[in-house]
């Protein structure tokens, strides 16, 4: 049996060893719960935001007035984008065994001949001090996709946070951006992949959360 795995799979696995091999081995799946709209509309409108400005070969002034990325430009290559942003395909690997690993990307970023991956993040509210620390496995894995695919990717990362601030007389709603830089750790996201393998080739775990434990 071979299993197709993404950041959002190994996160479950982080939370619950049990529901994440009744998932994948398709025994039972984990309720979802009330999923907001408002996020994924955001990040629909954000990509259309950027896509404008690389059209022109600009960075959006989120980015363009911020001194890490001076030296950057975004991605050009329009339809490899559409392939690295579609939830249903990504940026993807397989290993020998047949087992594949996928992402979707929010954007690129390109330094000289490396590429930095950039997400978009819409909050309620002003960050908290661990409140990027919730996404570093996420993209430390988009890095390691990238890189097996061949491509350089810089030491870090950047998370964009998009935070409402006001609503204008107009009805226009205005908000913050936070740009914060992370560095990369490709061990972190080799071994979530080692151990989520590890787990979906031997016995199903017996200790469960509060979701799994009577299944």
């Amino acid at each position: 049996m071979t299993f197709k795995l993404s950041p959002s799979s190994l996160n479950l696995m982080n939370e619950c060893e049990r529901c994440f091999w009744l998932d994948k081995h398709n025994v039972w799946k984990r309720p979802n719960g009330i999923f907001p709209s408002l996020p994924s509309g955001m990040d629909r409108i954000l990509k259309t935001h950027f896509d404008k400005f690389r059209d022109k070969n600009l960075l959006p002034p989120e980015l363009c007035n911020n001194s890490h990325c001076e030296s950057m430009k975004l991605f050009n290559d329009k339809e490899k984008m559409k392939i690295w942003q579609s939830n249903f395909k990504g940026v993807s690997w397989k290993d020998k065994n047949g087992n594949e690993l996928h992402g979707a990307v929010d954007n690129i970023l390109v330094n000289g001949k490396k590429l930095v991956v950039l997400d978009y993040k819409t909050r309620g509210h002003a960050l908290k001090d661990d409140t990027a620390e919730h996404y570093r496995l996420q993209q430390n894995v988009y890095n390691f996709l990238l890189r097996k695919n061949g491509y350089q990717t810089e030491d870090y990362f950047f998370l964009l946070f998009y935070v409402p601030k006001e609503v204008t007389e107009t009805g226009e709603v205005v908000f913050d951006t936070s740009l914060v830089k992370m560095k990369v750790n490709i061990k972190m996201a080799e071994d979530a992949w080692k151990k989520a393998l590890r787990l979906l080739e031997g016995d199903c775990p017996k200790k469960g959360c509060e979701w799994c434990v009577k299944v």
